[in-house]
Order: C-alpha cells, then structure tokens, then sequence
C-alpha cells in the first residue's frame, strides 16, 4: 500500500514552500526603491491578496484534476498537450530547482553571518566561497533525505515546519517588546501614494511573489494526499492565510525596528534585524537559527518538485527515466536530478536575478492555470466539482488582472530577467518536438494525457 501525505503534511508543504527565503532575504531589495511604511506593508497585503486568490481557484483545478503535477496536469487538461509540456518543462528547469538553489544560498549567507565565517576558504582554495559550499552541502543532504525515505522526509517536514512557525511568531513578539522603532511612518501619505504608483513598487512585487511562491505546493502532490477532494482545498487556503498574516506581522517588525538604510540591497535581513534588536551575540546566534529555517523552504520544494518530473517521465518518452519510482516509493531519480539542477544554480545564478527570474516565469503558467479553470467552467458546466472557487468569478479575476499587472511591468522595468524567462519557456516547445519525433509508435504514457473534450 502506498504512503499518502496526510493533510497536515500537505498544509506544512504549502507553509514551508512560502516562509522561508523570500520573507527573510526581500525586504532589503524592495526598500532600495521603496521609503514609505505604508507601501511595502500594503504591497505584501496585496501580494497576500493574490496568493490567496489563486490559492481559492487552485483549489478546483486540484479537486477537478487530483493527479500529481500541478500546472503540468492541469494545463494538459485544459488546453492542449504542449502547452502542459511548457509548464512542465518550466517547473523542471526552473520552477523548483532554481527556488531551492535560492534558499540554500540565502541559509549559506545567513550562516556565514551568523558563525562569522569567513568568505573563502583559505589558501589555494581561495576560489571557493564558503556560503556557495554550505549551500551545496544543503542541497546533498536533503536530496538523500527525501530521495530515501519519504516517511521520514515527511517526517522531517512536518517537525521543522513547526519549528519554523514558532520561530517566526517569537520574533514578531520579540520584536515588538524589546524593538525600539525607528519612527518609519505607516500612513497614507502623498509620498506613500507616490511609491504605490511607481515602477518600483511593482518590480517590487517580484520578489513578494517570490515570497508568496508555495501557495499552490499541495497542488504539485495531489496524486499522493489523502482524501484530496476534502483535504487539497484545505491545505491550500489554510496554509495561505496563515502565510500572509505571519508575513504582515513580521515586515511590520522589521520595518519597526531596523533603519531602512541598514537593510538597503542587504540579503539577511533577518540578521541584521535580530543584530538590531537583541545585540551583536544574541543577534548571531538568532541569524543561525534563521538559517536553519530556511531548510523547511527547501525541503518542501524537494518534496514538490520531483512529483511533476515523475509525471513527466510517465508521460513522455524523453524523460522516460525519471517515470520510475524507488523501492520505498519515491521519485528517487527525479530528485536526484532536481538537485543536481539547484547545484548548477548555486554555482552559476546571482541571488536578485533568479528571484526576478522565477517570479516572472512562474506568474505566466499561474495565470494560464487560473484563466483555465474559468474557461472549463464555462466551456463543461456538468463536469463533477466537488469543491467550487469560493468568490468566483471576481476571485479569479482579480488574480489574472494582478498577473497581468505584473507580467507588463517585468517586461518593461526587469527587460533581461523576463526575457530569459520567455526564452526558457520557448526552448520547451523544442524540446517537445524532439520528443514526438523520438517517441516510438508503441510508447504509452502513464496517465491520460488528453486534455478536456471540446
């Protein structure tokens, strides 16, 4: 009998795929634009707003669709083979690799910070940076843990989330007892409203989407949760609201207590702010804790990612070696594979790039995912639906106009980034090609591969 993800381990998935790197590493990016206490709290409400729409819309297409995937199933089944292939192809290259290769180089920064190690190693390995060593030391470990065992992956999961939550909600107490504020004004203003009406708040709203990435993880493993009609919908939209409170309160914290110009362009805000708050020892100290949360990030990410890489392997010829699952009943290949990715990201990505990167990228197939459900709805009325979008049609409406928002804005202000993410997904359509030509007559995928009826 196979192991099944409880809801509980679904709701950490999503809990943990959100906190993490983003939350802890952003701030110090968007304030380089942003002065006003009021706009960077009222773009993570926003940002929030728009998890928790896709979240509510994610979760019919789950319920509707309850194969293991997420948008590569989904899109297959609403659109048309190639266009699943995109996303699938997208969530292979970059979807979680990249994310894990991000928050496995934020823990070797916040590590680094926190142990006062040096940033080289000594001597003739000059070369090496010690944050880009710890990073890939991460990455090994928590490939074998989930490649091995995913009882005790699930395991591991859960505890460190937790962990995770609890530490972060003692922060924000922590730093709203012993913080001493820095008299940031949180107002509506004519400088708040300037900065809402500018490019930088939505090149901004970049790195919170990257933040908000892992609303949708349970979505990635709804072919392995238990009950999923009842407890996909659950997960998703709980795990949510959790988030975007916890987020709320804990830049609040920040802003409160630690100078904007202490954090501008600075990676570990977390650091700095504990430095701030409970001194230079304590503050170290709090900093290795940090990191070590954001193994919960990464770990959640090697738990989703390699599900949709499995599915493609069932389903195309191409990627036929990473259909198989182990012994112990994980995508042991798939996450092999998927780690060997984020290690070539870690080695050759800058941090900002690959946030910018991914939450382009990934916004395109989120949209796509979310206008989908709509036109199935319309277009199959008397398909079963055990689990409705709750708002609809102005939820999901507001999360494609947010979606358009943003893509505009990163073509026109982060131009490279966005471009490179239209690139990636273009050479998926030749990758697909190859494929159909190689694939023998006598190849069947594992799952139904079709999309809809018209």
């Amino acid at each position: 009998m196979k192991t099944k993800f409880s809801l509980t381990t679904a709701t950490a998935l999503v809990i943990a795929n959100m906190v993490g790197t983003g939350v802890f590493t952003s701030l110090g990016f968007q304030v380089v634009g942003l002065s006003s206490g009021f706009a960077l709290m009222f773009l993570w409400a926003l940002g929030g707003l728009a998890a928790l729409a896709g979240a509510l819309t994610y979760s019919e297409a789950a319920v509707l669709y309850p194969r293991c995937g997420g948008e590569y199933h989904y899109l297959t089944k609403m659109y048309h083979r190639e266009v699943g292939f995109l996303a699938g192809w997208i969530s292979l290259v970059v979807g979680f690799a990249a994310p894990v290769a991000v928050s496995s180089m934020a823990l070797g920064k916040y590590m680094g910070g926190a142990l006062s190690l040096p940033k080289a190693l000594p001597g003739s390995f000059s070369f090496l940076k010690t944050q880009t060593l710890i990073a890939l030391a991460v990455v090994a470990v928590l490939t074998g843990i989930h490649a091995l065992n995913k009882k005790i992956g699930a395991k591991f999961q859960n505890a460190i989330t937790i962990f995770n939550v609890l530490f972060v909600l003692s922060i924000v107490v922590l730093g709203l007892v012993l913080g001493k504020s820095t008299s940031l004004s949180f107002g509506l203003s004519r400088a708040a409203a300037h900065d809402i009406f500018s490019p930088a708040f939505w090149t901004s709203m970049f790195f919170v989407s990257f933040a908000y990435s892992g609303w949708n993880a349970a979505a990635y493993v709804a072919g392995e949760i238990d009950r999923p009609s009842r407890n996909l919908p659950i997960s998703l939209i709980t795990g949510t609201l959790f988030v975007i409170g916890l987020y709320l309160f804990l830049n609040f914290v920040f802003l409160y207590t630690v100078p904007i110009a202490q954090i501008k362009g600075q990676v570990e805000v977390g650091l700095i702010f504990a430095t701030n708050v409970f001194g230079p020892t304590a503050g170290r100290i709090m900093g290795g804790i940090i990191s070590f949360l954001l193994l919960a990030s990464a770990s959640a990410m090697i738990i989703a990612g390699p599900r949709i890489n499995k599915v493609l392997g069932e389903d195309y010829y191409i990627f036929r070696w990473m259909g198989r699952s182990s012994r112990r009943d994980t995508p042991a290949i798939a996450i092999v594979f998927q780690g060997l990715l984020s290690c070539l990201y870690i080695i050759t990505s800058s941090f900002e790039q690959v946030m910018v990167f991914i939450g382009f990228t990934l916004s395109l197939f989120t949209f796509m995912t979310v206008l989908g459900v709509m036109i199935v709805r319309r277009k199959h009325p008397e398909l079963p639906r055990p689990y409705k979008t709750l708002g609809y049609p102005v939820v999901p409406i507001f999360f494609l106009l947010f979606s358009l928002f943003l893509l505009g804005y990163g073509i026109l202000y982060r131009t490279k980034e966005s471009l490179f993410g239209i690139g990636i997904t273009l050479v998926g359509l030749l990758v697909y090609a190859i494929d159909k030509k190689v694939r023998p007559k006598d190849f069947k995928p594992l799952g139904d591969g079709a999309p809809c009826p018209d």
